[in-house]
């Protein structure tokens, strides 16, 4: 079994739920009451993404880096 490491980000809406993304699977994101909860289903949410791009022979695309950028507006 091949273990694989993602970047998501953490968010809170307007409401005070927390949002998580992963970037680097396009559409692969959940939301929870708590971080905690949120992280739970991320990681969830990750594993099926894999399971099914690895079922119709996708490729799973690698992260080889991540950076912030400061916009002024």
């Amino acid at each position: 079994m091949k273990s694989y490491q993602f970047t998501v980000v953490k968010e809170r809406d307007e409401d005070g739920r927390s949002l998580v993304i992963c970037p680097a699977l396009p559409g692969c994101y959940t939301e929870g009451e708590s971080q905690d909860e949120a992280m739970s289903l991320i990681e969830d949410a990750i594993r099926l993404h894999l399971e099914s791009r690895l079922n119709r022979g996708e490729p799973i695309y690698q992260e080889v880096g991540i950076s912030q950028v400061k916009i002024a507006v």
